[in-house]
């Protein structure tokens, strides 16, 4: 993992868009469609490949850097709707990953109800 951390990778982006006059059309709908398309360009990279092709796919020179890619227009775009809805992602995916510790117990196969307001 990288030194650098969300808040280094938000500012960028902020500077990006706001170099090129793009921050007008980083709508949280705009933010989200591009989202959505790139994950489907990320999981086109896998659509066919069989359950081993993908365990293996980083060893491929090419599909390597693809997947990096596209991971990172992922990341780019999921990173800056955070940003402008006002989502600090890592809190909120270790508060999600807390409610799954509740919702699914160790040594469980049926989840527990928990309130989305326990979020």
């Amino acid at each position: 993992m990288s030194q650098r951390d969300l808040v280094d990778l938000r500012d960028a982006l902020r500077a990006f868009a706001a170099a090129r006059d793009w921050d007008s059309y980083h709508t949280p709908k705009n933010l989200v469609m591009a989202l959505s398309a790139e994950v489907g360009e990320l999981t086109d990279l896998f659509q066919w490949l069989t359950p081993e092709e993908a365990e293996n796919a980083m060893k491929d020179p090419e599909l390597a850097w693809n997947v990096r890619d596209e991971l990172a227009d992922v990341m780019h775009y999921l990173t800056r709707l955070a940003d402008k809805l006002g989502v600090d992602l890592v809190e909120a995916a270790f508060a999600k990953i807390d409610r799954n510790e509740r919702r699914f117990p160790t040594g469980s196969l049926t989840p527990v109800h928990v309130e989305k307001g326990e979020l």
